[in-house]
């Protein structure tokens, strides 16, 4: 292992013109070596820097170091977002149950593999901590492997133990993971939660991600029993539920009696509890994401967001009109596995109007929107007004159930547009 050691700089030397380099996700994404990497600008062109959203700094994204790199983003985080626009980045459209066929599959080879792991223990494993998802593939496909070991990640069971073996270079670090502390709902938000914990039966199985909402619902299942967790990710307002055996995943099928997900993001109370923690299982996200796993438990309540719906329950969740703007992730893939689950019920969840006002629910998306989601897969859809179900309805059935959820301000414009245009 000393014989690996060396400081960021020298271990990013390995990096050439023309070469693909794939960073870990979200609050894994090694800061050290990224930068390191930014620095050597002058030195390389045409570097592909390829991942998920990550958090934290993404210099090499600027515009000023487009010669040198170009971003390639499985899914859009806010420091890259600008990339689409000014020309040096682009993204892939992929579910994220199947971003490790990329890699299994030489779609997407790599080069060098940018990760951050926990110390080896005394067989030499390490693991990856907070964030597996296509991780251990991109690691199976690279040609060189480069970890930060950083005594702050929290050592995590399932599929991201590493041998120090398959590390070509380490940095060692010394570093907090990128903490998020979520605000209070609002009082849209509130609403929305009470609705969808409503739909939520004892011994379901829950998917839900990180944001106010989430957090809303989870406040509203303190007197549920035997829920599980079978999800992409999750944050802090699981931890109370668990702590008091409300999430105990007894009732689940698959990982009976673990929680599941492919990674995490929170503050540090999340990362504390999550450290040796065998409730706790970190998967691939081709297993936490794969429709044939997520089916298999009962009652699958998955909870999803959208930028906006038509009224006939088509759902855009990556792009404001023409303007990329996040990704796919795992929403289709979640809403699958719900439909198929015995008892289960995808839900997506937004709030009816914009910030300025604007109708979230609309007679059309936005030219040039993405239909993530399409109307024959949706279910729930929950706002502040309600939920509507449009599974089984037809057209004309669906605008009914659609203009009961709709913002009254917006009501009248929304269901004339159909009813006189005829488009049922």
């Amino acid at each position: 292992m000393k014989s690996k050691i060396m400081t960021a700089d020298q271990a990013v030397k390995v990096v050439k013109s023309n070469d693909r380099v794939y960073i870990q996700a979200a609050v894994a994404a090694p800061q050290s070596l990224i930068n390191a990497l930014t620095k050597r600008h002058s030195e390389l062109k045409n570097v592909e820097i390829c991942h998920l959203h990550i958090e934290g700094e993404a210099p090499y994204a600027n515009i000023e170091y487009k010669d040198s790199f170009f971003v390639n983003s499985f899914f859009i985080g806010k420091n890259v977002r600008h990339t689409l626009q000014q020309g040096n980045g682009c993204y892939t459209p992929v579910f994220l149950g199947e971003l490790p066929l990329l890699f299994k599959r030489n779609i997407v080879d790599v080069d060098v593999a940018f990760i951050q792991v926990s110390p080896p223990d005394k067989h030499g494993y390490c693991s990856l901590g907070v964030t597996v998802a296509a991780t251990p593939a991109a690691i199976e496909n690279a040609n060189y492997v480069i970890a930060e070991i950083n005594p702050k990640m929290p050592r995590t069971h399932g599929d991201g133990i590493i041998h120090i073996s398959e590390i070509d270079a380490l940095v060692e670090v010394n570093r907090n993971l990128v903490a998020h502390n979520m605000p209070e709902p609002n009082e849209v938000e509130v609403k929305i939660g009470n609705y969808i914990a409503e739909l939520i039966e004892d011994g379901s199985t829950l998917q839900m991600g990180i944001g106010s909402i989430p957090n809303a619902v989870l406040t509203r299942l303190t007197n549920h029993k035997n829920l599980g967790l079978h999800t992409e990710m999750f944050s802090d307002g699981v931890i109370d539920l668990i702590l008091k055996d409300v999430i105990n995943s007894n009732n689940k099928a698959i990982n009976h009696g673990k929680a599941v997900s492919t990674f995490l993001m929170g503050s540090q109370k999340l990362y504390d509890y999550v450290d040796d923690n065998p409730f706790i299982e970190m998967k691939a996200a081709d297993y936490t994401n794969s429709v044939a796993m997520i089916r298999q438990n009962p009652k699958v309540v998955s909870i999803n967001s959208a930028i906006e719906i038509d009224i006939t329950g088509q759902v855009c969740a990556d792009s404001i009109g023409m303007r990329m703007y996040s990704g796919v992730g795992g929403q289709l893939d979640f809403i699958r596995g719900a439909t198929y689950s015995e008892g289960g019920k995808p839900i997506i969840a937004l709030p009816s109007i914009t910030r300025n006002g604007r109708s979230r629910i609309v007679p059309f998306l936005q030219p040039g929107a993405g239909v993530v989601t399409t109307r024959a897969h949706v279910k729930y859809i929950v706002t502040e007004y309600g939920v509507a179900d449009l599974y089984g309805k037809t057209i004309k059935q669906r605008i009914k159930e659609m203009v009961k959820i709709t913002h009254p301000d917006h009501r009248e414009t929304v269901e004339k547009f159909y009813f006189d245009k005829k488009m049922y």
